[in-house]
């Protein structure tokens, strides 16, 4: 899975440079990209269409949508959207992750489950069972429609963990996929916790960091990402590591808003962001991936589908123009407000 147009693509002329970590310190990473820079990959919210979310003028079940977000990742240099997916909790969600999983497969794209966990105390480790084997027998068979377009890494199926009441038993989840052949990587959300030797991996995720949400949005997570980054490094380099990278947020569409704003700064914000890693790890050992944050999440305001925020002239870094092509865009927040061209299906 990888269009890896990164070669080039984020040189020493960048914000961070190539001098990597300060002060000698060495570098002993047990996982890398399988290229030069981190493989791009990103979030994907599959639930438009359904009344419990906003009208943003397309369905996720609708296939020419999809194609088209495809063709547009594809052409950014983005080589896999990582769906959200919470097994028949959510019967609408699953439909929509099944005609993407199809559809990259035949568009030469790649797919990945982020796992939502239940919320239930009681039963979230039973419910984490029932879920992943329907993911299993339905989307990581050989015979599942669309399987050769699941993300791999080092041969092994990627699965990312969204945590949400904290109840699952994670090591005993570990220990029952470990029978799969191949057997998956399961990456979880921020610094590692309790159950840090039942995963693989963790990601980096939206934050502004200790200090939270300033009302302004000035804090785009800097603190975050240097104790993320430097505490992986540091105590956890046998972990995969997947970077974040976000453009802006603000979740004042969402029904769950807390009035939360990070600023996209003239696209600087995505700048920072997507460079922060290589202020950490020398140029020569970058981390395997990079996920951009989010793809299309509208109600809480980090979607890039539509580009992002620029001013002036450039309208954003030249950095950005070269990390993603066609993602700065000077009026994109007018184009926020409009709805996409793009067909609708009346039945959903």
């Amino acid at each position: 899975m990888f269009q890896r147009f990164f070669a080039g693509l984020l040189s020493c002329v960048l914000l961070y440079g190539c001098s990597g970590p300060t002060g000698g310190q060495k570098t002993t990473l047990q996982h890398r990209a399988v290229g030069a820079s981190p493989e791009v990959i990103a979030t994907y919210e599959p639930w438009f269409g359904h009344p419990s979310h906003i009208s943003i003028g397309y369905s996720s079940h609708d296939p020419a949508v999809i194609k088209r977000q495809i063709r547009q990742a594809q052409a950014m240099g983005i080589s896999a959207f990582v769906v959200d997916w919470y097994g028949d909790r959510e019967p609408f969600i699953d439909q929509s992750y099944a005609l993407m999983q199809k559809l990259a497969e035949k568009n030469k794209f790649h797919v990945a489950m982020m796992y939502d966990e239940t919320n239930d105390e009681a039963d979230a480790t039973d419910e984490a069972f029932a879920d992943f084997t329907e993911f299993h027998n339905a989307y990581l068979s050989p015979k599942s429609p669309g399987h050769n377009a699941y993300l791999t890494y080092e041969g092994r199926p990627v699965i990312f963990i969204f945590p949400k009441g904290g109840h699952t038993d994670w090591n005993k989840v570990r220990t029952w996929v470990s029978t799969w052949n191949p057997p998956p990587l399961l990456i979880q959300e921020n610094l590692p916790g309790r159950d840090a030797q039942a995963f693989d991996g963790f990601y980096a995720w939206i934050s502004a960091g200790n200090k939270g949400f300033q009302a302004d949005g000035s804090d785009w997570g800097e603190q975050y990402l240097k104790q993320f980054y430097e505490t992986m490094l540091t105590k956890y380099p046998d972990k995969i590591i997947v970077g974040g990278a976000w453009a802006q947020f603000n979740d004042e569409r969402a029904s769950w808003g807390l009035n939360r704003h990070i600023a996209a700064r003239c696209g600087q914000t995505f700048n920072d962001t997507f460079n922060f890693w290589r202020s950490v790890f020398p140029a020569n050992e970058p981390i395997p991936f990079m996920m951009v944050e989010t793809w299309n999440d509208y109600e809480e305001g980090s979607a890039i589908e539509r580009g992002i925020q620029g001013c002036g002239s450039p309208a954003c870094p030249n950095s950005i123009a070269t990390a993603l092509p066609g993602l700065c865009r000077p009026n994109s927040l007018a184009q926020e407000k409009e709805d996409p061209p793009h067909s609708v299906n009346p039945a959903e």
